[in-house]
């Protein structure tokens, strides 16, 4: 016997087929699509579940910080030293040698000419007024007071003058007397009476300010 001839479907049969692998394919899409579109988080549990990068160390220099301290005091100012020296003091009488001068020894009819000396005998500088308002020269002659200079003075002034220790100064311009007794109330007369002569010797005393003279000074008149 003869084999028998495949069977053949009807045109409808295969028809249905298609139809029904064209709705398998359509689902399977559709299934992708919902889990794309329903599902979104899904995606991003992924990315969260993946571990995070450990974080690259990296040496950062930073400045000290400061650290606070007890407010400290300024150093004192040194205290200001002046360079001047020391400004000198009045003198000390007793420090003063006081000597008197007559520009002579013996004397005819000229006036007799008179000075002094003075010298600080102390170890520091002082001062003292040498003006003519404070120098006094007195001529005696025994317990006789025959001059004086204070008598018929004239317009006496000051002069302060520093003197340096171990210093020796003498008045510059010499006092005049012209012989004659001195008083007050006889100044401008030329007839006063003249002092004695023929050899009589007379002294010279000094004094300035609270200074008096260690000796006098002899002379005579002839």
């Amino acid at each position: 016997m003869g084999a028998k001839p495949p069977r053949r479907h009807s045109p409808a049969v295969y028809r249905r087929r298609r139809i029904a692998v064209l709705l398998l394919a359509l689902l399977v899409i559709a299934g992708v699509a919902w889990l794309v579109i329903a599902q979104p988080w899904r995606g991003l549990a992924d990315i969260l579940a993946q571990p995070e990068p450990e974080p690259t160390t990296s040496t950062v220099v930073t400045a000290p910080t400061p650290t606070a301290s007890a407010p400290t005091s300024p150093a004192p100012s040194p205290t200001p030293t002046s360079t001047d020296p020391p400004k000198p003091q009045p003198c000390d009488p007793e420090v003063i040698d006081l000597v008197p001068i007559v520009h002579g020894e013996t004397f005819e009819t000229k006036p007799v000419t008179l000075g002094m000396k003075l010298t600080n005998t102390g170890s520091v500088d002082c001062t003292l007024d040498v003006g003519t308002s404070k120098q006094r020269f007195v001529i005696t002659s025994g317990k006789d007071t025959w001059w004086r200079s204070t008598d018929c003075q004239s317009e006496p002034s000051d002069m302060v003058v520093t003197l340096a220790a171990g210093q020796t100064v003498q008045s510059a311009e010499p006092l005049t007397w012209d012989q004659t007794r001195s008083d007050p109330s006889t100044c401008g007369e030329d007839n006063r009476p003249r002092a004695r002569r023929g050899g009589a010797a007379y002294h010279l005393n000094v004094e300035i300010g609270d200074v008096k003279g260690s000796t006098t000074a002899q002379f005579f008149l002839r």
